[in-house]
């Protein structure tokens, strides 16, 4: 069985104008979703008559019987038909199943994508779709693949970043590609298409954002406390109240093991090199981990680590967001707190 396509395989298909009768997009990244639909919106309908031959369903609220009419309508000032059914698992699999004989026999001039969050291969019509080779994917990004993911749609917007620029950025912003994207598009509009800095993203990040999580770390590693707190206020005024919290744990648990990493590789001999190795994607912060690593001992930092999945505990349980996070950063800050 074909494997499903990744969002950058469909990217390229639809470039190069290779569009199928009929797709499955399916995942829980809404914001790609979105993108490929908008890249096929572009590519098959004029915005002048989308009025005519885009049309959007809903699973649940829909006839199969109505939608497969709609599918098989000649298009108008078009050559080609758009007809997007969002939440498709919404649809029982009896209702599903009366999409087959369709699948069978596409109408060439249209295009249907079935949209869901996340599919069941058990059910035919989703099985189908597998089969053909037309079901996408759409994840959140594994770490390792924010940064080229920058590269590549900067490049779509008209912007050329070298590595270490996307590297940055995603370290400032985070692996949210929503996020990434409005800050691609924000330097776009300042600079225009053309090459762009290190210096001139880090301009534009620091005039969008009172205070990124990357300053934030920075603070907590040198362990000044008043400031990572008033940061700490500002970091989440900015973020999503429930996402916000569980960005700032992700991230100060990964600083807290390099910092941890970086302790135990000076301490066996090591300099900057082999600290740049450990960081990988980090290693541009070598320097600001070295020095930040002398503030720690390696009992406080494991100590530091057990408070942080203290806090994370409570969090869960229902605990103030604020009052949770506060004393953590006390904690952790001061040395008596983990004493």
């Amino acid at each position: 069985m074909p494997r499903d396509l990744a969002p950058a395989q469909f990217e390229q298909t639809l470039k190069k104008g290779q569009i199928a009768p009929f797709y499955l997009f399916h995942g829980l990244n809404e914001f790609l979703v979105e993108k490929a639909l908008e890249g096929l919106k572009e590519k098959l309908v004029p915005e002048s008559a989308r009025a005519f031959n885009l049309e959007i369903f809903y699973g649940g609220e829909s006839e199969p019987s109505d939608i497969v009419s709609r599918a098989r309508s000649i298009p108008f000032l078009s050559t080609r038909r758009l007809v997007i059914v969002r939440r498709a698992e919404a649809f029982g699999s009896e209702a599903l199943d009366r999409f087959n004989p369709y699948l069978e026999n596409p109408a060439e001039s249209t295009c249907l994508v079935f949209v869901c969050s996340k599919a069941d291969f058990k059910k035919g019509l989703f099985k189908s779709i597998r089969s053909a080779g037309r079901a996408v994917q759409f994840e959140d990004l594994r770490e390792q693949q924010v940064a080229p993911w920058i590269k590549r749609t900067a490049a779509e917007l008209g912007l050329r970043m070298d590595s270490q620029t996307c590297l940055y950025l995603q370290q400032v912003t985070g692996n949210d590609t929503r996020d990434l994207y409005g800050e691609l598009e924000k330097i776009r509009m300042r600079y225009g298409e053309n090459a762009v800095t290190l210096e001139e993203v880090s301009d534009t990040v620091a005039h969008t954002r009172s205070f990124t999580i990357f300053e934030l770390m920075s603070l907590i590693s040198k362990r000044e406390c008043g400031p990572s707190i008033a940061a700490l206020s500002r970091f989440l005024e900015e973020e999503d109240k429930k996402s916000g919290p569980l960005r700032f744990l992700g991230m100060l648990n990964r600083q807290m093991r390099l910092l941890f990493r970086t302790k135990e590789i000076v301490g066996k001999g090591g300099g900057k090199r082999e600290v740049e190795e450990v960081l990988g994607r980090a290693r541009l912060s070598a320097d600001e981990f070295l020095s930040a690593a002398k503030r720690w001992s390696l009992e406080e930092l494991r100590k530091g680590l057990a408070v942080l999945y203290e806090a994370d505990g409570q969090l869960k349980r229902g605990s103030s967001t604020r009052t949770v996070l506060d004393n953590l950063l006390l904690r952790l800050c001061s040395r008596s707190g983990l004493g």
